[in-house]
């Protein structure tokens, strides 16, 4: 001790006077009193001290602050006796609770019959406190893994990150007991430290010692004053976890102002004390002298925020704002979504979708249309679908990834069990229900029991998950959208063989995704070269080729996408008939082929308005227009692609007289003998071809003096002969 210059507690307290009193911010403004103003008129409830604010404050001494930091639980008591000093009168009215009426009594019945030997009867100022002091850490370091905070950290402020898995309820927690007495009247108080604490029986006050009548102490419950209290586990995320090593979880006693600020499931950074907890009551006959500890956080921040809590900052929005204006914009932002995989656009543009999702709608009668989409990539082994669902729940603020052998029923929807501290049944929430307003990706979905498999039935269209177990009856909300990925029935897709019996999934369950994607791997000598030099490119130099402008940050994607989610556009009057037409059209297909690809019922018709919805949204526009359902029959079309061009190779026909065909074929179910470049565009490039191959049929064509083309715009006529 002899070495650190002598310090006093009220010395500190000055310096903690002073600091609050003067330090300014960036604007020059006292920051703290400012706070402390709002808190005298009960605004706010409570004072976060910035550890950075101490370390830039001008005549700050070192030692102060090493003190803070290692002796915090201390620190935080004279920071708020040092506010306890400097609250400022409120300047605006406030209607009187029950508390502040309490006070106001006390305080003219403490001038009167106060003994002022008597310890027990100073009124203690934690009473008085109508608000709560946190010292936050600075956020400039790294923070801490739970395995590197070891006892040299004991009573010191920590930042740790993690993952939270379980949350207690809200309870109050008892902070000051107050006792009258039956004899002589007077409030007893008694300051509780710890988790348990011995109540007064006999009244300690002067009055009853004199006349040795041991008054009977009553506990006012109402008059004492509670914390609220939630303790939560954390734990180690798992990039932090060494090999061969378990995640280990620390307590987290979360209380006041910070309680109901975490859920489990989510990625957080908390900042707090490190403390030592002794067993008490029953466990500490079986524990002996091991004692337990705890983190009592100080402060909460999430790594990713849901989208609806997203705050932009002001340069962020600016950028929004001028993405939004790009034209482009869809196709950026769907190849910025995993840039160092090769190819499948239309997939990635997808996946955007599914992140942005619709708006649910809700009826008067208080049924709901689900706004989620779902998709489920079914491809041969490496086409690196894993790889993209992975990328997807980076991005996504809320993503699950669980596999399909991995996960049992209850493993996705809801487990019952027994609650170690209180010893009750317990619901704990799987993986569909931890990824409520998020993603849920399921890989290896093939593999999955087809017990196991029917508890996503109902995820998938209701959104909830009913459970009736252990006497526990109730129905849990699930918003959330699958994203499944799965391989064929033989392991690869075999051509031989009918769709149906490839994709092996029961038609109630391949009805509730949105679009089922085919991706087959083909051998095709150019696109074949192209990979393998992209994945050679992105091995030599840890990243993606350029893409011909820069990828957009995964951060800049959520703050896109959380603004697009404020919207919910609406389908015009107009477009109504278009999209029944379009969809009675795909209806008609099905019933004719032979094989069909897929299976269409009226959730496909609802597909095609969440994917419109979705394509309006990233637009920031309030209505869908036909360019979106054009895109959104497009994208069911491509969907199946990589067989199309197969069963054409198999009728026979070159490409050109099945684009003339085609173009035939919607003109005479039209009846128009003038076709417009667009129009015949849109119809061709929903069944997979190319502007270059249309551009060469009419030509062709027209040479045949079959039709008339308009030498600027391309127009169509036929020549009916």
């Amino acid at each position: 001790m002899g070495t650190m210059k002598d310090f006093s507690y009220d010395a500190d307290k000055l310096i903690a006077k002073d600091f609050l009193s003067n330090f300014a911010d960036v604007n020059g403004e006292a920051k703290y009193m400012s706070i402390l103003q709002e808190v005298a008129n009960h605004k706010m409830r409570a004072v976060q001290i910035e550890l950075e604010d101490l370390v830039n404050y001008k005549d700050m001494d070192e030692e102060f602050l090493k003190r803070v930091t290692e002796n915090t639980r201390r620190y935080i008591g004279i920071f708020a006796d040092a506010i306890d000093d400097l609250m400022p009168e409120p300047t605006e009215a406030f209607p009187d609770d029950d508390h502040d009426i309490l006070m106001t009594q006390r305080n003219e019945e403490g001038m009167v019959n106060m003994d002022s030997s008597d310890p027990l009867q100073k009124m203690p100022p934690e009473i008085k406190r109508f608000y709560e002091v946190y010292i936050k850490a600075s956020s400039k370091e790294r923070p801490f893994t739970i395995r590197e905070v070891k006892a040299s950290y004991i009573g010191q402020l920590v930042r740790i990150s993690g993952i939270v898995t379980r949350c207690s309820d809200v309870k109050p927690l008892m902070k000051v007991a107050v006792y009258t007495c039956e004899e002589c009247g007077f409030e007893i108080y008694q300051e509780v430290t710890a988790r348990v604490f011995m109540p007064l029986l006999e009244c300690p006050s002067k009055r009853c010692g004199i006349n040795k009548s041991l008054g009977n102490l009553i506990l006012q419950l109402r008059a004492s004053k509670f914390l609220k209290f939630q303790e939560a586990k954390i734990q180690e995320l798992a990039e932090h976890v060494p090999k061969g090593h378990i995640p280990r979880t620390m307590t987290i006693h979360l209380r006041g102002e910070l309680t109901r600020k975490v859920a489990p499931g989510d990625v957080v950074e908390l900042s707090g004390i490190f403390l030592p907890i002794p067993y008490t009551g029953f466990r500490a006959m079986r524990a002996g002298l091991v004692a337990d500890t705890y983190l009592e956080a100080m402060s909460v921040s999430h790594f990713k925020k849901k989208y609806e809590d997203y705050e932009f900052r002001v340069d962020e929005e600016e950028q929004i704002a001028r993405l939004a204006e790009d034209g482009d914009i869809y196709n950026k932002l769907a190849r910025s979504l995993a840039p160092e995989i090769f190819g499948h656009e239309d997939v990635k543009k997808a996946l955007l979708l599914l992140l942005v999702g619709a708006p649910h709608r809700k009826l008067k009668d208080g049924m709901k249309i689900r706004g989620d989409l779902h998709i489920c990539l079914m491809g041969d082994p490496g086409v690196a679908k894993s790889q993209l669902l992975k990328h997807i729940i980076n991005v996504a603020p809320r993503g699950v990834y669980t596999t399909g052998k991995g996960s049992s029923g209850v493993g996705l929807t809801a487990a019952v069990q027994r609650d170690p501290v209180t010893n009750e049944m317990v619901l704990e929430g799987g993986a569909l229900v931890l990824a409520d307003m998020g993603i849920c990706a399921i890989d290896e979905f093939d593999k999955m029991d087809e017990s196991d498999r029917t508890a996503i039935h109902e995820v998938m269209e209701q959104q909830t998950v009913s459970i009736a177990k252990a006497g526990i009856t109730t129905s849990l909300n699930a918003r959330t959208a699958v994203l499944a990925a799965a391989n064929p029935a033989w392991g690869r897709y075999d051509l031989r063989r009918s769709p149906a019996e490839n994709i092996n999934l029961p038609p109630a369950l391949l009805s509730r995704f949105d679009l089922l994607w085919l991706i087959l791997d083909r051998a095709d000598m150019d696109s074949d070269l192209e990979m393998a030099r992209h994945v050679l490119y992105v091995h030599q130099n840890k990243e993606s080729p350029a893409l011909g402008f820069t990828p957009l940050e995964p951060s800049i994607l959520r703050a896109y996408i959380s603004a697009a989610r404020k919207l919910s556009p609406s389908v015009p009057k107009e477009l109504e008939e278009y999209i029944a037409s379009a969809y009675s059209g795909i209806r008609q297909e099905e019933a004719k082929s032979n094989t069909p690809h897929s299976y269409t019922t009226v959730r496909t018709l609802l597909s095609i308005l969440r994917i419109s919805a979705a394509l309006a949204r990233l637009r920031f526009s309030e209505t869908v227009v036909q360019s979106d359902v054009d895109e959104a029959l497009r994208l069911m079309q491509m969907s199946k692609f990589s067989l199309y061009s197969d069963d054409r190779q198999k009728a026979g026909l070159d490409a050109i007289s099945d684009i003339y065909s085609i173009l035939r074929d919607e003109a005479g179910r039209t009846s128009r003998m003038d076709v417009s470049y667009a129009d015949a565009l849109n119809w061709i490039s929903r069944k997979g071809y190319s502007e270059a191959q249309l551009k060469e049929c009419l030509e062709e064509y027209a040479a045949l003096n079959v039709w008339q083309i308009h030498p600027n715009t391309f127009d169509i006529r036929f020549i009916d002969a």
